[in-house]
């Protein structure tokens, strides 16, 4: 049986992450962890929300890992034997998996995201949600101490319910965007291409980019493999950027967008193969803002550049509020600032 140590050795700040395929590494996220620390999160959702753990509603959702089928068996039996209402989300996004507690047709009390992000197909790991969104490094820690204390445990899984959370999302983005734009079908007579890397992206093309009119032909990579054979899904390898740039040029796209494993990091390159990412990625949604909001503050990282600050207050006449290295600090920062937006440049993470 698993350790507290052993349980909170799988702690990467403020989710949980480990080694889960075996190779030349041994394994640490085993299905036992992952038993034991999904028990761990309904007490914690249970004292924090002081429901008891039959009155909870939980979802889970994965991104394309080899290795995730097993592990949200693992997680799907202690929730279940918790006594919690669980519901499947199958392929989603970490995005996604947060709306699941914001949509009327899931409602959850929590949120669970079965993913490693970019980091290699033999890893994985556990981001978790409430409506206050992701747990803080402080909470994961509590889960873990939670797991501790509980035994691994066993459930009939055939009262898990399933959801297609992908086509709610894809639904609700598309209404986002024509109802902003004016128009059911805004993307017709443009090229967008979508590089997925093989994660869990490639509804973007699919789901909303094509049935907004976008001609998505060129795109690549969109099926879901969890080996992820053609490059790393990571917006920040050069080799990804150098295999979205070229789809871009060779299929001579207005646009090309490329996306990490659980979607919730993006870069883009335009036709002429310039990338827009980190400093420029917020510059762009910051200029895409500034008319709904103007004077506004966005709040960003410390790693941002004296050029994106002369731009946000030159230019657009907004205030740049720069502050602690990471998206949670931002995030945080965010919430008791006057503000509309925040950028995490060191993650190319921009959010209204």
């Amino acid at each position: 049986m698993l350790s507290e140590k052993d349980l909170l050795k799988l702690q990467n700040g403020s989710d949980v992450r480990g080694i889960a395929v075996a190779g030349e590494d041994p394994v640490n996220l085993t299905e036992e962890a992952v038993n034991r620390i999904a028990g761990g999160f309904v007490k914690f959702l249970s004292d924090k929300l002081g429901k008891n753990p039959d009155a909870l509603k939980i979802t889970i959702g994965t991104d394309s890992r080899i290795s995730a089928p097993k592990i949200k068996r693992a997680a799907c039996k202690s929730l279940i034997a918790c006594g919690a209402q669980v519901i499947d989300c199958g392929l989603a996004s970490t995005p996604a998996m947060f709306m699941s507690i914001i949509f009327d047709e899931t409602k959850a009390d929590g949120a669970i995201m079965l993913t490693a992000s970019h980091l290699p197909f033999n890893r994985n790991g556990m981001k978790f949600f409430t409506k206050d969104g992701g747990l803080e490094k402080a909470d994961i820690t509590t889960v873990l101490k939670n797991a501790a204390q509980i035994e691994e445990l066993d459930a009939d899984e055939s009262q898990v319910e399933k959801f297609d959370l992908i086509g709610r999302y894809s639904e609700h983005l598309r209404k986002i965007i024509c109802d902003k734009l004016g128009t059911d079908k805004p993307f017709t007579g443009m090229k967008i291409i979508v590089d997925a890397g093989n994660g869990g992206g490639g509804f973007f093309a699919t789901k909303i980019l094509e049935p907004l009119g976008a001609d998505i032909t060129g795109s690549q990579f969109l099926e879901p493999d969890g080996m992820f054979p053609n490059h790393i899904p990571n917006p920040e390898d050069k080799v990804a950027m150098a295999a979205i740039k070229k789809a871009v040029l060779d299929n001579k796209a207005d646009l090309g967008l490329i996306f990490d494993t659980d979607v919730d990091r993006m870069s883009a390159v335009l036709s002429d193969g310039e990338e827009v990412n980190r400093n420029a990625l917020i510059a762009m949604m910051a200029a895409i803002l500034a008319s709904d909001y103007p004077g506004s503050t966005i709040v960003t990282d410390s790693v941002t550049s004296d050029g994106l600050q002369k731009f946000l207050e030159g230019e657009l006449k907004l205030k740049h509020h720069r502050f602690k290295r990471g998206y949670k600090n931002v995030i945080k920062e965010r919430r008791k600032t006057p503000s509309f937006s925040y950028g995490d440049i060191s993650r190319n993470k921009v959010s209204a």
